[in-house]
């Protein structure tokens, strides 16, 4: 697919912006670097590995006010997306809860296959295989994958792991916020498990049988190195930063990037302002949270809080939100923060084991690489740095195909 002219005139505006290019440098210099990215990005299997999916009426054919649709993914130069099905973690962990964090997931899988069944098969494709991949990018149709963000929604029903399977999903993403049958959190985390519980155990042995990547985002980093012990395949961290540049809980420690690139995984580098935010700007938010009083419901998830306490949090959150914007004009986080994280990763972890998944319509998006039509600005910024073809190529895609098919290649031993 050709790049519109419109998107490498706006490239080269955001790029002048937030400083990817140098202040002294030619402008024949910019235009040959951007002429040298685009053809980079229009060659490579470009993939995302996190986008949300909208509630509602969800369609993206012409949805302008979210950041993943397939105009903007045209517009990009973005071959697919994994879509998340994603159900928040409720308080009580019983069948009731069980029931019906599943009716919600079978509900996002039935919004995707609408989507690429129904809506716009002319437009994009559900791919269950790398395979599926390469040939679905081949026709110029967009690539849409399935990934499960909350393992809550396997309840105690081992089966289900198997169901969801069939239905299209190829990663699980094993807790959200606040600790769950499978594994305790990064965040909200009562020790419930003490890291992954026996039953979390079962559900990643048959992940691995059944060619499913365990996705370790959102775990507690005890949770993790569970799973580095137990896990007979190669793992993902679908949307995740790194500790070592922004210090929040859902970030890789660099102990745990080796750990991850030793086990053969990959970290896919998240767009979420909180995750690539300097030292300065985290601590100034935290010192905002505590004299409001916002970091008390830190040990309070959403399900155990009574009505009264909802209503609390949602004033002093409208308030948080409001004297924020002082401290995030101050510390701006912007596309060199999120490639900065790359870098970082690269260093650590190895150019094998680093890829992109931006959380786009979950929290995701910062200036320059905001929505799925400012994709190209990562790979001009890649280019800017020094990386080669080849190594773009990993980052956006190749990488996390690679561990798909050693996780594919483990299941078919069994």
């Amino acid at each position: 697919m050709k790049l519109r002219n419109t998107c490498a005139t706006l490239s080269i505006a955001l790029l002048l912006a937030f400083g990817a290019f140098s202040q002294h440098a030619p402008k024949a210099a910019d235009a040959q670097l951007l002429h040298k990215a685009e053809a980079i990005h229009q060659r490579a299997i470009t993939l995302d590995t996190h986008v949300d999916i909208p509630g509602g009426n969800y369609d993206p054919g012409e949805n302008s006010r979210a950041k993943c649709t397939l105009p903007k993914m045209e517009q990009g130069g973005l071959k697919g997306v994994f879509l998340a099905a994603f159900v928040g973690q409720s308080a009580q962990l019983n069948e009731q809860s069980y029931k019906a964090a599943y009716e919600a997931a079978l509900a996002k899988f039935n919004a995707v296959h609408n989507l690429t069944e129904k809506l716009y098969p002319n437009r994009c494709a559900l791919a269950a295989s790398p395979a599926d991949v390469e040939r679905i990018a081949k026709t110029g149709k967009r690539v849409i994958m399935i990934g499960i963000e909350n393992g809550f929604v396997i309840g105690a029903d081992l089966s289900l792991v198997k169901k969801y399977y069939d239905l299209g999903a190829r990663y699980i993403t094993l807790s959200h916020n606040g600790d769950n049958q499978i594994c305790d959190s990064a965040n909200n985390s009562q020790h419930l498990n003490n890291g992954l519980s026996p039953f979390g155990k079962q559900v990643v042995a048959e992940m691995n049988r059944l060619g499913i990547m365990v996705d370790v985002s959102h775990i507690a980093e005890k949770s993790f190195w569970d799973v580095i012990q137990v896990a007979k395949a190669p793992i993902i961290a679908s949307h995740s930063g790194c500790a070592a540049l922004t210090a929040n809980p859902r970030n890789l420690t660099d102990e745990q990037l080796k750990a991850l690139s030793k086990n053969g995984g990959v970290i896919q580098v998240v767009a979420l302002t909180d995750f690539l935010a300097p030292a300065a700007r985290t601590d100034a938010i935290e010192k905002l949270r505590k004299e409001i009083g916002l970091d008390k419901f830190d040990t309070l998830p959403r399900g155990n809080r009574t009505p009264e306490q909802q209503s609390e949090y949602a004033k002093l959150n409208q308030t948080f939100r409001e004297r924020s914007k002082e401290i995030n004009t101050k510390y701006p986080v912007t596309i060199t923060d999120f490639v900065n994280h790359i870098d970082h990763a690269v260093k650590v972890a190895g150019i094998d084991h680093v890829g992109i998944g931006t959380d786009f319509d979950g929290g995701g998006g910062i200036p320059g690489f905001n929505d799925d039509s400012e994709a190209l600005n990562v790979t001009v910024e890649l280019v800017r740095r020094g990386y080669s073809e080849k190594d773009i190529d990993k980052i956006w895609g190749g990488n996390l195909l690679r561990v798909w098919r050693q996780v594919e290649k483990r299941a078919a031993k069994k």
